[in-house]
């Protein structure tokens, strides 16, 4: 923890900044998992099986690497159950403050422990912004994202 600190401390105020958005954005993630039904849920992140735009402008695809870093360095190390779902619920909450749309996808693949898996991961463009590591082994079974008017 110690280290954590340390290493905190060398980190510039605007990179700061966006890992305290990203704690507060998983936080209430986390939070909407506990307490909402997934249809709450599902109708925030828009309609199934709509896509966003497959192309994003090279300043778009920054903002989503700036935010993927963020909500995947405080995913390690929060309390609580951090992974795929909570990580593309606040990352999706981020890039939406940013006038951003991505899209959710929800897969899943054969398991030999477990008979399946299931991942949720999502991307912005061509750009896998969280749930990216192994994500190409799941086979999507349905997307959501906001329809652009």
């Amino acid at each position: 923890m110690w280290n954590d600190l340390k290493r905190a401390a060398r980190i510039p105020g605007s990179r700061r900044r966006l890992l305290g958005e990203a704690l507060i954005a998983l936080l209430i993630a986390r939070g909407a998992m506990a307490f909402l039904s997934f249809r709450r849920i599902a109708a925030w992140l828009g309609t199934p099986g709509t896509e966003s735009s497959a192309t994003a402008t090279a300043e778009e695809i920054c903002t989503a690497q700036e935010v993927s870093w963020a909500v995947g360095v405080v995913a390690r190390r929060v309390p609580w159950d951090g992974r795929c779902l909570t990580q593309a619920l606040a990352a999706m909450g981020m890039l939406r403050r940013r006038g951003l749309e991505g899209t959710v996808c929800f897969g899943a693949c054969q398991s030999e422990s477990a008979g399946f898996d299931a991942h949720a991961w999502l991307r912005l463009g061509s750009c896998v912004v969280t749930g990216g590591p192994g994500h190409q082994r799941f086979k999507a079974f349905t997307t959501f994202a906001r329809r652009r008017p």
